[in-house]
């Protein structure tokens, strides 16, 4: 390891790769919770609203994880607070 600051920049690109693995569960969940409620629509028509409602809550709640995820990935790719970390020696 010649460039220690290359190393850590590399280890914060494959970081920030990782962090964005979080994206796949509320995509999941978001699906799912989506058809659920489609489901729930088509058996009870007049509680429309309701059930409308409550899925985008729960939605908006799943898709909070993926922008944890999305914001630890913008920050190991731009703010690196890891670059200054490095002691020369």
């Amino acid at each position: 390891m010649d460039d220690p600051r290359a190393f850590v920049l590399g280890c914060s690109a494959i970081g920030a790769g990782l962090a964005m693995i979080a994206g796949i569960g509320p995509g999941v969940g978001q699906g799912f919770a989506a058809g659920k409620g489609a489901e729930a629509v088509g058996r009870q028509p007049e509680a429309r609203g309701t059930v409308t409602s409550t899925m985008l809550l729960g939605c908006a709640v799943a898709e909070s994880t993926g922008i944890y995820g999305l914001v630890v990935a913008m920050i190991l790719l731009f703010a690196n607070p890891l670059v200054g970390k490095i002691v020369e020696g």
